[in-house]
């Protein structure tokens, strides 16, 4: 990994969890916990064959950071069972938290649970709002083969419409 110097102080970049294949169009980030369900959604869409860097947020505290400069699409689980203070995962606020990493924000994708009725992927409405960006696309826990083309196909067309992402 190579240092580079954003808003006078060192961070080191993090690297891909899966590196694009050829010309890097864009990427994703996404927070997975324990239960690994978005973590297989994501592999199952393949991404990085298509030219998107796929980055994972650490599921633990002691986990070095992860250190985007690139334009990405945040994929996040919603959990808390319908509570809006506990929709957004600890990590994934830390995560926003650091504006460096914020800037590159530019659009959200959600999982969650239609048992959470109106809170359904309920993540996706908070971060779409506080990041002003789009709240892109949603789909039920793991997401089906339908979901998994969907996303692979709209964030490859999402980044070849918006260039100057």
């Amino acid at each position: 990994m190579e240092q580079q110097q954003t808003a006078g102080t060192d961070s080191e970049l993090s690297a891909p969890e899966f590196a694009a294949q050829g010309r890097c169009l864009g990427a994703v980030v996404y927070f997975s916990s324990a239960s690994r369900n978005t973590a297989r959604f994501i592999a199952n869409c393949h991404l990085d064959d298509e030219g998107i860097d796929v980055f994972r947020i650490p599921l633990r505290p002691k986990d070095p950071p992860l250190n985007i400069r690139q334009p990405y699409i945040l994929i996040v689980p919603t959990y808390g069972g319908g509570s809006a203070k506990k929709a957004v995962m600890p990590q994934i606020k830390r995560f926003l938290n650091d504006p460096a990493n914020r800037a590159g924000i530019r659009g959200v994708i959600a999982s969650g649970n239609t048992n959470f009725g109106e809170a359904f992927c309920m993540a996706g409405d908070i971060i779409s709002r506080k990041c002003n960006v789009p709240f892109l696309y949603y789909f039920e826990l793991m997401g089906t083969k339908e979901d998994q083309e969907k996303v692979r196909r709209g964030v490859v067309d999402f980044f070849r419409n918006h260039p100057e992402s």
